[in-house]
């Protein structure tokens, strides 16, 4: 009740982000040491708690932390000015009330992103000012109802506001918080000459956040950016692997290279892939596909393969609504909001060793790990 209350205050406060100062915070000379990694499995907090708040907001990020995520994850795209900001794409009509701001109405058009036509409005024909007049609006209303309620209560947060938010609450919640954004379209950027991964790296490093020993990963779908950053910071960085493992990073259908997930989730693919990276984040199925009848399967060697090439492995993404959990765990209530057995998914996926896991409701993630004491 306490915790829930504590919640409550928090989400409160960060409501209008009035709170929450855009600068750098006052300790970014700090460097910033980490214990967060001690614990096992990590709980990575998929865009905050996003089951219970809309996504990549500063009152999701809050409630994951209060709820005892390890790490909170923001999405990352970027501003026609240059800023980084929360959104899980940079297509703004899923996720905020732009629809409803007739200002804005020339900016709507249609745009190939890493090879799929989109239409709407996006981040990187707004500046940071414009899209402070937004508001955050739940993306799946049908699955999460009680979300929707909070529509029109957030704005968009920028990185630097996370940072302060998550440097604030380890004074609070007295133990360390980790970050781990993901670079969004990072080819798509580049070719708007809006590249993330060097102003990321400095904002890590104005921030306090320097070396492998900080409680930072980076992670992306793409494959070259993740190299590149490994020739300018020691930072943790993860690879990420698409669904589908017959596709390709997009930058390497740009290269014309063939190179699929499927080819990286080998066991020579997971060695090539760990001269650059620190850890994995594979979709679920790598580990444990499902059945014909969606029930889980017989777990596959993607995480022993992965530790004997010296990754982690954190795959995504754990929720607890019915209509993302297997046939097994589903709860008789036929709603798309209605919640199922997410303790029994996880139990299963822990079993296999992972190392951390990135879920939307990351109290239910950290009530089955069992307390992690942060030194």
């Amino acid at each position: 009740m306490a915790t829930t209350f504590r919640a409550w205050l928090l989400l409160s406060a960060v409501g209008s982000l009035t709170l929450v100062s855009s600068a750098p915070a006052a300790i970014h000379t700090t460097k910033v040491k980490n214990s967060v990694d001690k614990c096992k499995p990590l709980v990575i907090a998929h865009r905050g708690a996003s089951g219970y708040v809309p996504e990549h907001t500063l009152g999701a990020y809050a409630l994951a932390i209060t709820m005892g995520a390890d790490y909170v994850e923001p999405d990352l795209v970027m501003t026609r000015d240059g800023h980084l900001v929360a959104r899980h794409d940079n297509e703004l009509g899923l996720t905020t009330d732009v629809a409803t701001h007739p200002e804005f109405s020339d900016r709507f058009k249609t745009k190939t992103i890493d090879g799929h036509e989109m239409t709407g409005w996006f981040t990187e024909d707004f500046t940071l000012a414009e899209i402070k007049t937004l508001r955050a609006i739940e993306r799946i209303p049908e699955t999460r109802p009680g979300n929707a309620r909070m529509n029109g209560i957030f704005q968009i947060p920028t990185f630097q506001e996370i940072i302060n938010l998550v440097k604030s609450l380890e004074i609070s919640q007295q133990r360390p918080i980790g970050l781990y954004p993901e670079i969004k379209h990072s080819t798509y950027f580049q070719g708007l000459n809006l590249p993330m991964e060097d102003l990321l790296v400095e904002t890590f490093r104005k921030n306090g956040y320097i070396g492998s020993s900080a409680p930072v990963y980076i992670q992306s779908f793409e494959v070259n950016n993740l190299k590149y950053l490994k020739t300018i910071t020691d930072l943790k960085l993860l690879q990420l692997y698409e669904s589908n493992p017959s596709d390709q990073p997009f930058d390497q259908v740009v290269a014309e290279t063939g190179l699929t997930y499927a080819d990286m989730a080998m066991p020579d693919g997971l060695k090539e892939v760990a001269k650059y990276a620190a850890a994995v984040g594979p979709d679920k199925s790598y580990i444990i596909p499902r059945n014909q009848d969606n029930t889980l399967g017989e777990p596959t060697s993607f995480v022993q393969d992965a530790h004997a090439a010296g990754l982690k492995v954190h795959p995504y993404t754990f929720r607890a609504e019915n209509t993302f959990l297997p046939t097994e765990f589903r709860s008789k209530d036929p709603s798309k909001a209605a919640i199922g057995d997410l303790y029994g998914e996880l139990r299963a996926f822990i079993a296999t060793g992972i190392d951390g896991l990135f879920s939307d409701q990351p109290d239910k993630a950290v009530a089955i790990r069992g307390n992690c004491m942060h030194s």
